[in-house]
């Protein structure tokens, strides 16, 4: 990709966010972690599996707490990158951009405490259900017990990090999914915890059809 669309990308999605009243700390955070992106985009073909590649890479020289708003910039970007009109047009119509900061967040933590909290941890009947009805779907798609065993841990260990959360909405459950990608060292690691709550998010909030989605996708991308 040429500097010059490069450039013209980044100026267009500025343009974009500065009227959806981004304060000027917010731009400069988010122009700065772009003009990051764009060196590791450099000589990259325009598509998306390149796209998250470069994410994913820059990535591990980003700061645990900022790998929210960080990649929550590069959700944004991307069809700006890409050069998608109607995308672009689709963040123009509609209020989707997260630029008021969104006080809460989960509670500091690490994978070792949370993987030990698994063992001591009573979960609460609201808490409870989901893991029920995600189990029984995975069984019910003919998941192995140690397949099942592994998601369950890691959809529990979201819960642990969805402690205190307001309100059941996307935004915060991605929040905290965000937050808690950066604790797994591991990409394999990081790539199943991202399959499993994103198929766990439908039991969560109680989507009737959540059955449906379970063992669909396993790409694990950072970016969906």
């Amino acid at each position: 990709m040429s500097q010059m669309r490069e450039k013209e990308a980044i100026d267009a999605y500025f343009k974009l966010v500065q009227a959806k009243g981004a304060d000027n700390a917010t731009l400069k955070k988010r122009i700065l972690f772009l003009e990051k992106l764009s060196e590791h985009l450099a000589d990259r073909n325009v598509t998306g599996q390149d796209y998250r590649e470069a994410v994913e890479a820059l990535m591990e020289t980003v700061p645990p707490e900022d790998w929210h708003p960080s990649l929550t910039t590069a959700r944004e970007y991307f069809p700006f990158w890409m050069h998608d009109i109607k995308a672009i047009a689709a963040h123009n119509r509609f209020p989707g951009f997260d630029i008021p900061p969104n006080q809460w967040r989960p509670a500091p933590a690490t994978l070792k405490s949370l993987t030990a909290s698994l063992e001591t941890e009573k979960f609460e009947t609201s808490e409870t259900w989901p893991i029920k009805a995600y189990t029984q779907a995975l069984r019910h798609e003919g998941a192995e017990l140690p397949l099942v065993e592994t998601r369950v841990k890691l959809a529990k260990m979201m819960l642990l990090r969805l402690r205190g959360v307001p309100e059941r909405n996307h935004k915060l459950y991605r929040i905290a999914v965000d937050l808690t990608l950066p604790l797994f060292s591991n990409k394999a690691s990081r790539r199943l915890f991202l399959v499993v709550v994103r198929e766990f998010y439908h039991f969560w909030i109680g989507n009737p059809d959540a059955a449906s989605k379970v063992l669909q996708d396993g790409s694990g991308n950072i970016l969906l």
